[in-house]
């Protein structure tokens, strides 16, 4: 008699379950929403908005006094277009554009290593945070009749208001940054021997990177102020300001919500350039921290 061999069918291994990195976090692949969100959130107000403003017209009967100062985005669209294609508002666009850049340079080149300097030494910090507090507290406006009479109508007078403007946000989000850092890690560093530039360098301007971030956005959006404030009242004879106010006297109210646009197509650029800094600058932070 055989006997009969039985061959057990061993069962198929089960698929691997995805394994979760604790240190390195869990791989994934995001949908093109999850990528998107916030881009197309964004886009889709906006174009919400114009649709909106641009039947406003066709569905409501406008006063004779509102029909007069009112416009349309399209109007707008073919008013700027017309003004770039025929050359008129590029000396307006460059002069404003380099009393912007200037201005907020210099407001860079001043905030940055004295927000520093006031944040680290507790001399310059009592000597210094009077006069800072109560400049800030002070209407940009009130010094526009003295910068006036020291630095006559032209392109220094707009750069002296952009600088004012732009200055004291960074200037004070700095020290606020250097005040916050990790004293136990600066006891750290100094207890391996390193100076205080090392420190600063390694320690101080690190974790201070998301307060002067912010200071700098709110910068770029004083800067812009500044500029409207000097062209307006009288600091230029020339610029998008000036432009707007001589549309405005004459009811030419697509030409002024054209400068209405350039200033804020201008702080979306440099706001979108400050974020891809932050990001080039932050690699080293994580982008979620474990809760327990």
């Amino acid at each position: 008699m055989n006997d009969t061999t039985s061959t057990a069918v061993s069962p198929a291994p089960a698929p691997a379950a995805p394994v979760r990195d604790e240190g390195l976090g869990e791989i994934t692949r995001r949908t093109f929403w999850e990528a998107n969100e916030r881009h197309v959130l964004g886009i889709g107000f906006i174009l919400l908005v114009l649709l909106l403003w641009e039947v406003i017209p066709h569905v409501l009967t406008l006063s004779r006094g509102m029909d007069l100062f009112f416009t349309t985005p399209t109007q707008v669209a073919v008013t700027l277009y017309n003004m770039f294609a025929s050359g008129d508002i590029w000396p307006a666009f460059r002069f404003s554009a380099v009393a912007f850049s200037v201005g907020l340079g210099l407001s860079i080149v001043a905030a940055l290593p004295l927000g520093v300097i006031i944040g680290r030494s507790h001399v310059m910090n009592a000597m210094l945070d009077p006069f800072i507090t109560a400049f800030n507290a002070t209407p940009r406006l009130v010094f526009l009749p003295i910068i006036l009479v020291w630095f006559g109508i032209g392109m220094w007078s707009v750069v002296v208001v952009v600088f004012i403007g732009a200055v004291f946000p960074l200037l004070i989000n700095t020290y606020a940054g250097v005040r916050n850092a990790d004293r136990l890690l600066i006891n750290v560093v100094r207890s391996f021997g390193a100076s205080e530039w090392q420190i600063n360098k390694l320690v101080i301007l690190p974790n201070s990177m998301p307060f002067i971030i912010a200071g700098l956005r709110l910068a770029i959006g004083r800067a812009i102020l500044g500029i409207v404030v000097a062209e307006f009242f009288g600091g230029s004879s020339e610029g998008i300001g000036v432009m707007m106010n001589d549309a405005a006297s004459k009811f030419q109210v697509d030409i002024v919500f054209a400068g209405l646009v350039i200033f804020m197509a201008l702080s979306l650029v440099m706001v979108g350039g400050v974020k891809v800094l932050e990001a080039r600058l932050s690699r080293w932070r994580p982008e979620n921290v474990k809760s327990f």
